[in-house]
């Protein structure tokens, strides 16, 4: 799968051992993420989706191993094409705010053994809706070069008004005076979702995929097809 081609988001990345084994201080996390968050472009760039990813981080043997699980879906019909998963030692501790440099490195590699290439990402974790507008989502939207969605189970990062019961119903999530998000309704009275854009869409694109991979369930298909493989044979 290929990455985006920018020299200056590359040489941002090789200023940091994000891939040489090392751990990452929380101080080069927050500089990274303060480096490459202007790089995230929320416009439309989806074109043409046949296929469409969920990935998803688990952590089986005591939290020592992140465990990523990829699974391609028929944008159509829902249907599971193909799944991959990969496993990472942890190398950075759970800290909100900080969880993309825990789980994207197991992230990626699933997503990287994927032999079909998806038009569009849904990622169990945040996207700008952040308190620095970099979250997971974010970061494997730049890495691939793909659009992607921050689908969230529970609140990050600032506020919005009381939602109505009904499937559809969104409201925005503002933090410091900017819209970062939307809380969103998949199913009439149940807990709702917290979507953000990634990379490479609209937060109103990625609220529309969001609902059209939610046919019967509170989380879309493909973010339940990942959550599932990623807790498979523990």
């Amino acid at each position: 799968m290929p990455k985006v081609s920018d020299a200056a988001y590359h040489d941002v990345m090789a200023a940091f051992p994000w891939d040489s084994g090392e751990p990452l201080s929380r101080r080069a996390a927050l500089a990274l993420q303060l480096e490459l968050r202007d790089r995230v472009r929320t416009v439309d760039r989806v074109g043409k989706v046949r296929h469409v990813a969920g990935v998803d981080v688990a952590y089986p043997r005591g939290g020592r191993t992140a465990r990523g699980a990829a699974v391609l879906l028929d944008s159509a019909t829902l249907t599971l094409q193909e799944s991959a998963t990969a496993e990472e030692p942890v190398r950075f501790p759970y800290v909100p705010g900080f969880l993309t440099f825990r789980e994207a490195p197991a992230a990626l590699a699933a997503l990287r053994r994927l032999s079909i290439p998806p038009d569009l990402v849904l990622v169990d974790g945040h996207g700008v809706s952040h308190p620095r507008r970099f979250g997971l989502a974010c970061f494997l939207g730049l890495e691939l070069g793909v659009p992607t969605i921050g689908v969230g189970k529970s609140l990050l990062v600032g506020e919005h008004p009381e939602l109505p019961a009904e499937r559809g119903a969104r409201r925005a999530i503002v933090h410091e005076g900017e819209v970062i998000g939307a809380v969103v309704r998949t199913r009439a009275g149940v807990r709702p979702v917290y979507v953000s854009v990634g990379h490479l869409l609209t937060l109103e694109t990625a609220i529309l995929w969001v609902l059209r991979c939610c046919p019967r369930y509170r989380l879309p298909e493909p973010l339940r097809g990942a959550d599932a493989l990623s807790r498979r044979a523990w």
